[in-house]
């Protein structure tokens, strides 16, 4: 008699429906997620000095002096929480799927936790406080567009924005330029280049305090800057006149209208030009970060396959036909990097300034971060905490604008990549 043989269940291939353990899941993933953000928003409300650790004064302060911000981040965490839980309910049935959820999750929660609390927290905060009138000691008041309004009226950020105009303009593609010779140059066979290339990374490694203060020794009057060009040119029989780099606010342009006789007056401090002192804070910012982007060219150099070069001489190329044609081409995505980077920094320069100048002389080494810190902390007057964070939203959107705008013109031809 012969014995059946019983075949396993053929798949039907449906999923398996989301049931009461999916509902649980999403429902406590919303319950933590929600009271997180909306614990995180109000641990950065402005108060009036309130300590976080004393709970209850603490949401009574919030509740009673910042009742928007409380409502925004109450519903904001709701939404957050949703969306996490709706997130949760579609994949918390599927064993394979759960199982790859959770270890993600559990690997990014430090950084999640840190970034919600310190960056999003903050970042509302500031956002909160632009269209208040807030000097931490009494309530928020309510200005609506005034800081913003304000901060184009004041002549004080109008002539940072000046400032940073020409920095970027004259440091961006000086350190890029100079960061691709200087990589072209070290990326060739010759003796002593490992040794070459850590001399001339050394900058980079160093504290921009460090270096700042360096060079404040430099630019004394009395200092080995003007110490060389005294003993240089006065063996040409040439007087050298000592010059006050770090407070000398007369421009550019002002000293060449002045070469040839002529002046640009003070109500016109806009058409005057970097001035001197703002130039020599130029040169040390290059000086110290051609080395980083020298090295993220360095590194895309090494990409290039040599074949290229091989056929290009094989062809006829020389050198410079090879640099123009290949090399800059093929490092467009780097440049791309390398000019945003470099634009960002200019535009939110701020060491520098704070040692060796804080601003002057007659604000010409006056930047919109300084001016932000200098408002926010009360070292001009009185603390105007929302006119800070007008001035850095602002800035915020036009260091978007600038990058968006080199993302669309620089980036154009890297389609191979």
């Amino acid at each position: 008699m012969a014995t059946a043989i019983q075949t396993p269940p053929v798949p039907t291939g449906r999923p398996t429906k989301p049931g009461v353990s999916s509902w649980l899941a999403a429902l406590v993933t919303f319950l933590l997620v929600s009271a997180f953000m909306t614990a995180a928003t109000l641990i950065s409300a402005p108060t009036r000095g309130v300590r976080i650790a004393d709970v209850g004064r603490y949401t009574t302060e919030v509740f009673r002096t910042s009742q928007a911000f409380a409502l925004v981040g109450i519903v904001l965490g709701v939404i957050i929480g949703l969306i996490a839980a709706r997130a949760v309910y579609k994949i918390w049935h599927d064993r394979r799927r759960r199982s790859d959820f959770i270890t993600a999750y559990l690997f990014l929660l430090p950084y999640l936790l840190v970034t919600m609390v310190f960056t999003v927290g903050v970042l509302l905060f500031a956002l909160y406080i632009a269209f208040f009138r807030y000097d931490i000691f009494t309530p928020p008041q309510f200005l609506g567009t005034d800081n913003f309004i304000r901060a184009f009226r004041e002549r004080d950020f109008l002539q940072a924005l000046v400032n940073v105009f020409w920095y970027s303009l004259i440091v961006t593609p000086t350190q890029t330029a100079l960061a691709l010779l200087l990589a072209v140059l070290l990326n060739q066979r010759i003796r002593g280049r490992e040794f070459f290339r850590t001399v001339f990374y050394t900058p980079s490694v160093t504290s921009s305090v460090v270096i700042s203060m360096i060079f404040w020794w430099l630019y004394l009057k009395t200092g080995f800057l003007n110490y060389a060009f005294e003993t240089v040119l006065g063996l040409f029989g040439v007087q050298w006149q000592a010059v006050e780099w770090l407070n000398n606010p007369r421009g550019l342009f002002q000293l060449i209208a002045r070469a040839f006789g002529g002046d640009i007056p003070g109500n016109l401090w806009y058409l005057r030009g970097p001035s001197v002192t703002w130039m020599a804070i130029m040169f040390q910012n290059i000086f110290t970060t051609i080395p980083t982007f020298m090295i993220m060219f360095l590194a895309a150099l090494q990409d290039i396959p040599a074949s290229i070069y091989e056929a290009a001489e094989i062809d006829g190329a020389n050198a410079r036909q090879q640099l123009f044609r290949i090399t800059i081409p093929m490092l467009r995505p780097v440049i791309l990097l390398v000019v945003v980077l470099g634009t960002i920094g200019t535009l939110q320069i701020f060491d520098q300034v704070k040692i060796l100048t804080a601003g002057g002389p007659l604000g010409t080494t006056l930047t919109p971060v300084y001016l932000i810190y200098a408002e926010a902390i009360g070292t001009l007057g009185e603390i105007q905490m929302g006119y800070a964070s007008a001035m850095a939203f602002i800035l915020a959107v036009i260091i978007f604008s600038f990058t968006f705008v080199q993302r669309r013109f620089i980036e154009r031809g890297t389609e191979q990549y």
